[in-house]
């Protein structure tokens, strides 16, 4: 049953500081929102025990209203106008989980300009906007805060701005799509092709009915872009991201990478250099008793490369309702304890260095200096040879060099594993290793990450 919103609150001056409920508008009652809605309520006193004082939600936006009332029950007002909750005089934190980058965007920067705090989950919202919406934060004094956005259960953005905070941070590579991460599991553990492995996972609800982000890499890059930002405090800049995803990728290719001792993921890298950031998501090998190598299903896990700490890695859920829920309450918490705290901690790129670290290019694909699993077909057994032949006078280091062992109808695949080479050089190779008579078929070449200290 629908009620209208309500139309005045407590005023917040009336309540002790210290004792004051944190009170909370919700923009979106769907997957995310109802899980946050159900945790909210089922551990309360824990939350509020750990916050410093009690989280309160006050008014949801649904499209569907019947719907929400079914979810919320009796205890929470509820309307059609997202807009209403974003201004709303007696929210003092606005959650944004309807997803999208249209309207979101409106209702966040309208919560902001309204000097309320914001918590979302909306990866491509910061993705596309966050620039905008982290300058208009720090204008206003306000957090915009993000956890749920970028590796759902994984606490990443926290362990980068304060479990890492005296670092310098060298690299951030991780699986951080459970979709892609289900299929390429299944691809090598049943020896599905893509689309079967796609259909299953479509089946068992891990894919959408379109799941071009999840497939073609986006969704790892808005994640992506948004630990670079953390990472390296740079700006935003996912137009700049070079995403490939897996729609592409053959079984053979997977059964290969097994055969030479590596597993392929679809990772997300965000590497500094001393000429640029590496800002790149692509299905690469990984070695096979790497601990990345064996994050299954649709887990996801996070590495980090740092000057003290070192290697770190951080594994959890990659997809959930309440899985996101966690993150999104974990903000809220943080909310509630920052009195008297800089808000600007929380606006990335905005910090005491965004002047030098603005400065910071994306470095270009051809510029990204990696190994290579190359797969050549070619007319005969006999002729290796002359494929690393060719490589070597396009000046492409090879490291090792096999035939593969399951080839059935598809004639022998030369199998090559290169050094470090920028990705200019191997792409010349590739060329002129195309227009070679012994080559029967295009060549396949996957990126080979050691993720190594």
């Amino acid at each position: 049953m629908y009620r209208d919103p309500v139309e005045s609150l407590e005023p917040l001056h009336s309540r002790p500081a210290a004792i004051r409920t944190l009170r909370v508008g919700m923009i979106g009652i769907g997957t995310v929102g109802s899980g946050t809605f159900r945790v909210l309520a089922r551990n309360r006193a824990d939350i509020a025990a750990r916050a410093g004082r009690s989280i309160e939600l006050v008014i949801v936006a649904a499209r569907n209203l019947q719907r929400a009332a079914g979810i919320v029950g009796e205890g929470v007002p509820l309307t059609a106008d997202a807009m209403h909750v974003a201004t709303h005089p007696d929210v003092d934190v606005v959650v944004e989980v309807a997803g999208g980058t249209g309207p979101a965007r409106d209702w966040v920067l309208a919560a902001i300009a309204h000097g309320k705090h914001v918590v979302t989950a909306n990866k491509a919202l910061l993705a596309v906007h966050g620039t905008e919406i982290f300058a208009a934060a720090r204008e206003k004094g306000v957090v915009v805060a993000y956890e749920g956005a970028v590796a759902v259960s994984i606490p990443i953005i926290k362990a980068l701005r304060e479990g890492l905070a005296a670092n310098r941070i060298e690299w951030v590579a991780g699986i951080i799509n459970g979709t892609t991460n289900f299929i390429l599991s299944k691809m090598r553990d049943e020896g599905l092709d893509f689309a079967a492995a796609l259909a299953q996972a479509q089946a068992l609800g891990y894919a959408e009915a379109d799941p071009t982000f999840d497939i073609e890499g986006i969704d790892a890059a808005h994640k992506l872009t948004l630990l670079a930002a953390n990472a390296f405090g740079m700006p935003l800049r996912f137009a700049d991201a070079q995403v490939e995803g897996i729609t592409a990728l053959q079984g053979l290719d997977v059964a290969c990478a097994e055969q030479l001792g590596y597993r392929i993921k679809l990772l997300g890298v965000a590497r500094r250099q001393a000429s640029g950031v590496e800002l790149r998501v692509q299905p690469a090998l990984v070695p096979v008793d790497h601990l990345m190598a064996h994050v299954k299903g649709s887990m996801n896990a996070v590495m980090v490369k740092s000057d003290a700490a070192g290697l770190t890695m951080y594994y959890g859920a990659g997809a959930g309702s309440e899985q996101t829920a966690s993150a999104v309450i974990a903000d809220l918490v943080d909310v509630a304890r920052l009195d008297g705290v800089d808000a600007a901690q929380y606006v990335p790129h905005l910090g005491v260095h965004a002047h030098a670290m603005n400065a910071l290019s994306v470095l270009p694909r051809a510029a990204v200096d990696t190994s290579h699993y190359l797969r050549v077909p070619v007319h005969a057994v006999g002729q290796i040879q002359a494929v690393t032949a060719c490589l070597a006078a396009q000046k492409v280091p090879v490291r090792q060099v096999a035939l593969a062992a399951e080839c059935s109808g598809t004639g022998p695949q030369v199998l090559v594993l290169t050094g470090p080479v920028v990705q200019g050089t191997l792409d010349l190779a590739v060329h002129a290793l195309q227009a070679r008579n012994e080559v029967a078929g295009p060549v396949v070449t996957l990126r080979v990450e050691a993720l190594e200290g």
